[in-house]
């Protein structure tokens, strides 16, 4: 595989640990009432905004969020690792695409906040956008395409479970070639960790999109912000969003491990 290609994902994977491990951060101490809030992706972006040279840490965001889209795309178009084109190979490729694109629309939002272009306006042209919006989410077709978005961040959170406890990672890190069995024990445990607290906020996300579609009302959606305040409202609230706000550090540190250990199959 072209050396270009590797470069761009393991940059990509950096910024996609960054952005995770500032939710996992944010969340874990306000879980512990240390400050911090109940964060998603788009806090992620604010809160860089707030720091010094807040502008230059949003616009490094949009090119590595930009650079991890651009492999997906890679992997979803070209496939360089021979994924294959069979029915498991498509619906992973398909995914690949639409995390390209989810993740190329946040790079790109970072890159318009740091220019002064990402913040709403309160004019009337704004409001009548949202307006639209939400009449075409609450019309058949558009009730039809939450449905499907939900079911398919449902199966990707169960993918994550899989991923973890099959130890799809392991060969992608090349873990079997690393000698201390202490560190790929610690590893191990990372990745099942970060995966698994990932793949409960998906399942979260997932069920409320799809009950949305149900019950034909779009604002039941939840952002990952909210699927935090609903384990926050739940038994052992406090302790369970703490729990999985420390796994999705933990997959931030995977992601890290990521951009340094894997290992790309031609």
């Amino acid at each position: 595989m072209d050396k270009k290609i590797k470069t761009m994902a393991r940059t990509g994977f950096v910024a996609k640990g960054v952005v995770y491990g500032i939710i996992g951060i944010l969340t874990f101490k306000a879980a512990i009432d240390m400050g911090g809030q109940k964060a998603g992706q788009l806090q992620v972006l604010e809160f860089l905004e707030k720091q010094t040279f807040g502008n230059i840490l949003l616009v490094l965001m949009g090119l590595g969020l930009a650079c991890y889209a651009a492999w997906r795309f890679v992997q979803a178009i070209k496939d360089p690792e021979n994924i294959g084109d069979d029915k498991k190979g498509t619906a992973k490729r398909i995914g690949f695409f639409c995390s390209g694109l989810l993740y190329l629309g946040l790079g790109v939002l970072a890159t318009l906040k740091a220019f002064g272009m990402g913040r709403g306006s309160g004019g009337g042209s704004g409001s009548s956008g949202s307006v639209q919006q939400s009449s075409f989410l609450a019309s058949e077709t558009g009730l039809w395409i939450i449905g499907i978005v939900g079911a398919g961040i449902i199966i990707a959170g169960i993918f994550q479970f899989v991923k973890a406890y099959k130890n799809d990672y392991y060969k992608k890190l090349g873990l079997a070639a690393l000698g201390e069995q202490k560190k790929r024990e610690s590893i191990k445990k990372t990745a099942e960790f970060g995966l698994s607290a990932r793949g409960v906020i998906l399942v979260i996300i997932g069920f409320f999109a799809v009950k949305a579609a149900l019950n034909s009302n779009p604002s039941n959606i939840k952002t990952t912000q909210e699927a935090f305040s609903f384990l926050q409202d739940s038994s052992y609230g406090p302790w369970l969003m703490g729990v999985v706000a420390a796994g999705l550090v933990a997959y931030a540190v995977y992601m890290f491990l990521m951009a340094k250990y894997r290992r790309f199959h031609a």
